[in-house]
């Protein structure tokens, strides 16, 4: 078993009510495949690094910290998720301080997002390894001499992920859907979410909607986001892009974690993984529709396709298959037929 620093965004201050975070879910799986893992919340540690608790003020005494931490712990493995403000040359410190350390990197991001990619970069070269969120065709340009590049899925947890939607008939909601990113591309479309969602129900009438994020409604967190997950039927998944293979908000494992039959759109490349009988998959907004129709009408049948995602999600993507997955990506010991995910997804 391994000693793990995680170093992620743990946070506890005013924007610390993401109960559903990744680095979480990711740390989750850690501990319970048996590992020491110590978590290092590098946004809450920089804030404390500072006069007026800013933490772009504490950029450098972050990464003091960090380093210091490491050369305390003596880990086996460093972990980075989202760890902006840490230099490459800290890693490389850190490196130097520990003897035998392996570095990797993570990221739930998009990368048709340039600043994105940026961030990937700058630590690209100081890693050993980097998992991103995105599907292995998109990760063939960030390769260049020699990276080792994965993809990472969207983890589930079921201490967090802890709706059943699936086993009840009746529920407060019919269709789920929450967006803080007014235009996302719909079937190949780029529309504004709230008048798209508008269409949508007028032509649906009597679905019982629960939206967050839009058309007034507020964003829901910690607790309330979690009711809220586990009251709603159907969860649409509409990420910003819908053309980049396995990408997707993590807001995915959020609705079929908790039991929703989930609505995604079939471009994503998740019918490689999923089947009819597992996802509501559609290419255009008549098939949409149509799939959320006959979804409300049919409980029975929604409650079937939602039970065989949520049951297939949980058995790939929970946080102790991911955990030892990036553990054997990190020490250069992966393989793809352990996890019953295609090799060339990996």
């Amino acid at each position: 078993m391994a000693v793990i620093v995680h170093a992620a965004s743990f946070t506890i201050g005013a924007k610390g009510g993401f109960q559903h975070n990744a680095a979480i879910k990711i740390s989750n799986g850690l501990i319970r495949n048996g590992h020491l893992t110590l978590n290092f919340s590098e946004r809450d540690v920089a804030r404390a690094g500072t006069v007026l608790g800013h933490r772009k003020f504490g950029r450098a005494a972050v990464n003091h910290a960090l380093l210091d931490y490491c050369r305390m712990h003596q880990p086996d493995l460093l972990l980075l998720g989202h760890t902006d403000m840490i230099e490459p040359a800290t890693v490389t410190e850190i490196r130097n301080a520990v003897p035998g350390l392996r570095v990797l990197q993570w990221y739930v991001d998009a990368l048709f997002v340039p600043e994105y990619v940026a961030r990937f970069e700058a630590k690209a070269d100081v890693v050993d390894a980097t998992l991103i969120s995105t599907g292995i065709a998109a990760l063939d340009g960030l390769r260049k001499g020699g990276r080792r590049v994965g993809f990472l899925p969207n983890p589930v947890d079921p201490s967090i992920e802890r709706g059943e939607n699936h086993l009840q008939r009746d529920l407060p909601y019919d269709l789920f859907f929450a967006c803080r990113d007014p235009i996302r591309s719909v079937c190949g479309k780029d529309r504004d979410m709230g008048a798209f969602m508008t269409a949508l129900l007028d032509v649906l009438p009597g679905v019982r909607p629960l939206l967050a994020g839009l058309l007034g409604r507020p964003t829901l967190t910690g607790a309330a986001y979690q009711q809220a997950l586990e009251s709603a039927a159907i969860g649409l998944n509409v990420s910003r892009r819908a053309d980049w293979p396995l990408y997707s908000s993590d807001r995915l494992a959020q609705m079929i974690g908790n039991g929703m039959a989930v609505l995604i759109q079939r471009s994503t490349g998740y019918d490689a993984l999923f089947s009819d009988d597992e996802m509501l998959f559609f290419s255009s907004v008549d098939e949409l529709t149509e799939k959320i129709r006959d979804a409300v009408a049919h409980p029975e049948r929604r409650q079937l396709i939602a039970g065989a995602g949520y049951a297939k999600y949980h058995r790939l993507f929970n946080e102790r298959v991911v955990a030892r997955y990036l553990m054997d990506f990190a020490f250069d010991r992966a393989d793809a037929t352990r996890y019953g995910w295609p090799a060339g997804l990996i």
